[in-house]
């Protein structure tokens, strides 16, 4: 079995995550090739598993890694997000769930897609193939302006302006269909000094094109809380981000269910919202050792949140 990609932050997760026998059910909303799951099935027996991807190329590979472990492991085609707006599991409610939001080796080396400016391949970017929209499509058919913004804002990239001015003149020319056309047009665009920076001036442009593509911020926003409300009280959430956009909304997200109820004792109806349904049990977002990262690069920006739900309390 080829396994390209090596799981983040693997005993961190499972430290956190902390699983007993009186633990049932884990849901690993970010299936992958598999390794947390294995982790957690290998080290706890009575433990069955529930993954998740919108990749079934991915899974296929999953599934084989995982076979041996048989009706412990129930796996779902899907997007994380519709699993949990659809909850298929009726009362079997999940005691641990993990999201690892990383895009997975397989993807950058040996999908095909796009996510890459290292190899030359099709401007496509879609983890499922049902997604109407390309990373073609956006950067030949959209506006300048809308380009540019979403550059700034999923890329976080100062020259998203600039970028985006490249993008439509070379367009009036010919299709922009590669990875190594856009990659080659934003250099060739970039300030001097910034084509000599640490990373290549496309880094921030081919994220954002992913995240727009593949709507993976309004996936993640929309199903936080879902997960929680099914997430049983004790159980505890885990989740691993790559970029400060995910990472602020897990903690801004984290940090509201964490509230207690500020209203008077003598006020009888609270009016504040407060609720505290979970502990954060990561004060700190957990962050790779320089061992891991040396031995796994792209691990060095991934950060873990982790939670435990106190209260079944609606919210």
């Amino acid at each position: 079995m080829d396994i390209v990609h090596y799981s983040v932050l693997k005993e961190e997760v499972y430290s956190y995550l902390k699983p007993s026998q009186d633990d049932k059910l884990m849901i690993d909303c970010t299936l992958g090739e598999g390794g947390h799951s294995e982790l957690f099935l290998s080290r706890c027996p009575w433990l069955n598993l529930v993954g998740l991807d919108a990749d079934s190329k991915i899974m296929t590979v999953a599934e084989k890694r995982l076979e041996s472990y048989g009706s412990r492991v129930r796996l779902f085609n899907q997007w994380f997000n519709m699993f949990f707006k659809q909850y298929p599991l009726g009362d079997e409610r999940p005691d641990l769930i993990l999201f690892d939001l990383g895009i997975s080796i397989f993807h950058y080396e040996k999908s095909g897609r796009g996510f890459s400016f290292l190899r030359d391949e099709p401007l496509d970017m879609r983890l499922a193939p049902e997604l109407e929209i390309s990373a073609a499509d956006i950067v030949n058919e959209y506006p300048e302006s809308e380009i540019a913004d979403l550059i700034y804002q999923f890329g976080e990239e100062r020259y998203s302006r600039r970028f985006a001015r490249a993008i439509i003149s070379e367009r009036k020319t010919a299709r922009i269909e590669t990875t190594d056309k856009l990659a080659a047009l934003i250099k060739s665009a970039s300030p001097p000094d910034y084509r000599r920076g640490r990373i290549h001036p496309a880094t921030r442009t081919f994220q954002a094109l992913r995240i727009a593509v593949n709507g993976e911020l309004a996936r993640l926003d929309s199903v936080l809380a879902n997960a929680l409300r099914i997430l049983k009280p004790g159980g505890r959430m885990g989740v691993i981000t790559f970029h400060s956009l995910e990472d602020r909304m897990v903690k801004h997200f984290f940090k509201d269910m964490n509230k207690a109820c500020i209203c008077p004792p003598e006020q009888p109806i609270c009016n504040c919202n407060g609720r505290k349904i979970v502990e954060i049990l990561t004060k700190k977002p957990v962050i790779p050792t320089e061992q891991e990262i040396s031995m796994n690069a792209p691990s060095r920006s991934s950060k873990l949140r982790v939670v435990k739900k106190i209260s079944d309390e609606e919210f």
